[in-house]
């Protein structure tokens, strides 16, 4: 077994920016459907929330890199972030084999200027 982890960080503005200045194409590369959908539900925070995706998705990449035979299939949407009913993120990683993975566990946080995110992958 053995545990790999990413993080990043990402200012809020930077994301609001290229969602403005891209519009729809920025929103259709990085993220699912099921994002934009919980995003624009938040309305007056919405940057704040893409910007949290756009860390996790960087993090998660980041975090499973080192076992990627062929990087090439992975695009932004492989990754995906979902709430529980709770209120808690989980990742969900498509496109490539995840029989690998025992478990993928991810914390997102932001705040007025600055989004972040950790995820952690044991494989096994």
């Amino acid at each position: 077994m053995k545990i790999y982890c990413g993080t990043d960080i990402i200012e809020i503005e930077r994301i609001r920016q290229s969602i403005e200045d891209m519009e729809n194409k920025f929103l259709e590369k990085i993220y699912t459907k099921k994002e934009i959908e919980y995003c624009e539900s938040k309305k007056a925070q919405k940057y704040q929330h893409y910007a949290a995706r756009f860390a996790a998705k960087e993090a998660a990449f980041k975090a499973i890199s080192p076992i990627l035979k062929d990087k090439s299939k992975i695009t932004w949407k492989s990754f995906e972030v979902e709430n529980d009913k709770e209120g808690k993120p989980h990742i969900y990683i498509h496109d490539i084999d995840n029989t690998a993975f025992e478990s993928i566990d991810i914390s997102i946080s932001h705040c007025k200027n600055y989004a972040v995110a950790y995820v952690v992958v044991i494989v096994k």
